[in-house]
């Protein structure tokens, strides 16, 4: 629908077109501000060295094989196997060791001593700290090449048919979404007589039971999507668990457990409160349904803002809510626009003041899309080259240009809701509709004199009321400017989809800055002016059995302002070790500032992060580590760092 603000006056065609084209232009050049200005910014692991590199020639073989991400990620027992060029392993298979040291993230996996000369194969898998499956394969050689029997995976992480389930998952959660909240929001918002109506009520409900299919379909393929690719996994009750521990798997749970206050939310809208005639009760309802509604709506938002792009990188305090801001306006207006749709086509009574309601409301909502995108564009991005020269920047080269084609249709919608009238629906009937509606009435008043019975009457008011909707919908396809405003909208509405499906893609895709640093062979993180990354080992003793280990703690960048932070829990044995709870605080004793607490967020087996972990001062900081490792058996460590 339009984004224009609605102006009731004669003639605004040109006013609405001249600010399109204004704002326009104000987005590019502050686009193009802040992309030559871009700094880097961390999402979506990538693959940055190994020692042997890629393709290298050694002259004796080397004791292990190091690979070296962008950012912190997730590996299992078998995430990094080497093979020999019979297809046999060459490494030890324990599990990989992690040998990250200042901001560098490296893992290592030890070889078997005296490998024959000829070419190796490393394959690796991993899972990004937004929660993307990533992978890839290289060969390096020792003493010289030689042929290898070893086919280099050409099916990434995340693909397959797992994976294209998956995909089309995440398609109709994004869809569900969108209906769901844009619907009810139109009903609440622009036309509150919607919530008696059928085809508003249907549009609700299936965008309820697609969101809620599809995360239950993605909360059970996460683990083969992320690992084996076989549907059977999807049953593996181990690998449940294991996913119910990540990230993504707290998201999909508390997306589902928000569905179920969602229900609630749509009984009342399409129950209750449509059932209510009074005005002022109609009101107060209307209020309550708006705050328990958006608050439900931003907490099913925040579920894929906490576990994917906006969850990792710089600034994610500021960048997890501006993406929950950023779906919901995407909601609010193609979810509005799909309720316009179907109102305008399989409703007769929507009148032109909610049309217009809807006008203003997708001008905001691109207001918001417009601030929104700029920033994300700015974080992912980062420079004219990544925005040119890979994928992520040109599907977000191709969303820009669909956004600029739907304004355009948007306008003509415009230009039909300035001359749209509710005399296409008026009440009024015409002298031929009358005789028709008289002999009804004539009619049912007889069998009313002859006693029918109560099927009789029952069939005869379904045919009064089926005559009536004819007879509606005939005035409202007969209303040129209401068969112009379904064109367009229906036009805006087929542009809609293709922009919901490229948004899409650009969330499973690796975004420009890591993919150009990637293929540079450069980090992502550089170090900072003031300060370092910090890290910490320290030991620890519970007590109880199994309690002795050691904790390792890495703080980057290590300076004032925002902070990720790492924590790895080795066992006596040296392997990774999972506790039933850790938590973190800081205290800088000499400015009397903390405890701070920090609770981070399991990764994988002994493996816990936090993001945007806040720093308010440079200082000799004290950080206080609590492990339990059963019920009963806990101890608390402590070790100083200067950070800043």
């Amino acid at each position: 629908m339009s984004a224009t603000a609605p102006n009731p006056g004669p003639s605004p065609i040109r006013r609405p077109l001249a600010a399109a084209a204004l704002l326009a232009a104000l987005i590019s050049l502050v686009f193009g501000l802040l992309l030559a200005g871009a700094g880097p910014a961390s999402a979506h692991a990538a693959l940055t060295g190994s020692d042997p590199s890629d393709g290298a020639v050694v002259d004796t073989a080397p004791e292990q094989v190091t690979l070296s991400f962008s950012e912190a990620i997730a590996l299992g027992d078998d995430s990094i196997r080497v093979l020999d060029p019979s297809g046999k392993r060459a490494d030890t298979q324990a599990e990989p060791r992690d040998l990250s040291e200042g901001g560098t993230v490296r893992y290592g996996v030890s070889l078997h001593s005296g490998l024959p000369d000829g070419t190796y194969t490393v394959a690796w898998q991993a899972i990004s700290a937004d929660s993307h499956p990533i992978s890839g394969a290289f060969t390096f050689s020792v003493g010289a090449p030689s042929e290898t029997t070893v086919a280099l995976p050409s099916q990434e992480a995340g693909g397959g048919p797992v994976g294209a389930v998956y995909d089309i998952a995440r398609y109709t959660a994004y869809g569900g979404f969108v209906l769901l909240v844009g619907g009810s929001a139109f009903v609440l918002v622009c036309w509150r007589g919607g919530a008696t109506a059928l085809p508003m009520q249907r549009l609700v409900v299936r965008g309820w039971l697609a969101l809620t299919a599809a995360t239950l379909v993605m909360l059970l393929l996460r683990n083969p999507y992320t690992g084996s690719g076989k549907f059977a996994d999807a049953f593996d009750l181990a690998g449940l668990q294991s996913v119910l521990d990540t990230k993504p798997g707290a998201a999909l749970v508390s997306r589902l457990l928000l569905l179920g206050a969602a229900a609630l939310f749509i009984a009342v809208l399409f129950g209750t409160y449509a059932g209510r005639e009074d005005e002022r009760e109609k009101k107060d309802l209307t209020f309550g349904l708006a705050v328990g509604g958006g608050v439900v709506a931003t907490g099913i938002a925040a579920t894929w803002a906490m576990s994917e792009h906006a969850s990792t990188g710089i600034q994610t305090s500021i960048a997890m809510p501006v993406d929950v801001l950023h779906l919901l306006a995407v909601a609010a207006w193609l979810g509005g626009l799909a309720s316009l749709l179907v109102a305008l086509y399989r409703t007769p009574d929507i009148g032109s003041a909610a049309v217009r309601r809807f006008s203003a409301v997708a001008f905001g909502s691109v207001v918001v899309l417009a601030a929104t995108g700029i920033y994300q564009s700015w974080r992912q991005v980062g420079s004219w080259s990544a925005l040119t020269g890979t994928r992520y920047g040109q599907l977000l080269i191709l969303k820009v240009a669909l956004i600029a084609v739907l304004l355009a249709v948007a306008w003509f919608s415009r230009r039909w809701t300035g001359r749209l009238t509710d005399s296409a629906v008026a009440s009024e009937e015409t002298p031929g509709e009358e005789a028709e509606s008289g002999s009804a009435s004539a009619s049912a008043s007889e069998d009313a004199s002859a006693d029918v019975d109560p099927e009789r009457a029952a069939q005869l008011a379904r045919q009064r009321a089926a005559l009536t909707a004819t007879k509606k919908k005939r005035i409202r396809d007969s209303d040129p400017e209401r068969s112009g405003l379904r064109r367009s909208v229906l036009a805006e509405a087929a542009v809609a989809v293709v922009l919901l499906a490229v948004t899409t893609m650009l969330t499973s895709t690796e975004p420009g800055r890591t993919e150009e640093e990637a293929a540079n062979g450069t980090p992502s993180a550089s170090a900072p002016a003031a300060g370092g990354p910090v890290n910490l080992k320290m030991p620890f003793d519970t007590g109880g059995q199994n309690g002795k280990g050691t904790v390792r703690i890495d703080i980057e960048p290590g300076r004032t302002g925002s902070n990720d932070l790492h924590v790895w829990i080795d066992g006596s044995d040296g392997k990774p070790m999972d506790v039933p709870e850790l938590k973190l605080a800081l205290t800088l004793e000499s400015k009397d500032i903390g405890p701070l607490p920090v609770v981070p967020d399991r990764l994988a087996e002994g493996h816990w992060s936090a993001s945007a972990v806040q720093i308010p001062m440079a200082g000799d900081w004290k950080i206080d580590v609590t492990v339990r490792t059963s019920d009963i058996d806990q101890v608390t460590i402590d070790k100083n760092a200067k950070i800043g």
